[in-house]
């Protein structure tokens, strides 16, 4: 096992020392676990397929799909005369 020396924030190095000894552990080994964890490569999510479902229609009379108004009024009359 390599030896190397850190320059820590004050603050890091107290919580180190706290949950090491809440631990009941060194702190090189808290720190090595902590340092091993961080580091781990991170498992690529899976991409997410997106199921699309689709359906057949009719032309209905007066739908002219390039005119939105005439459009909307179809479909708000809807099957209605």
């Amino acid at each position: 096992m390599a030896r190397t020396t850190l320059a820590l924030d004050d603050d890091l190095l107290k919580q180190l020392k706290q949950r090491a000894a809440g631990e009941r552990r060194t702190v090189g080994a808290l720190a090595n676990d902590l340092l091993r964890r961080a580091l781990a490569p991170v498992p690529r999510r899976s991409r997410y397929r997106l199921h699309l479902t689709g359906w057949t229609a009719e032309a209905q009379p007066g739908a002219d799909i390039l005119d939105r108004t005439a459009l909307f009024e179809v479909m708000e009359r809807g099957s209605r005369p």
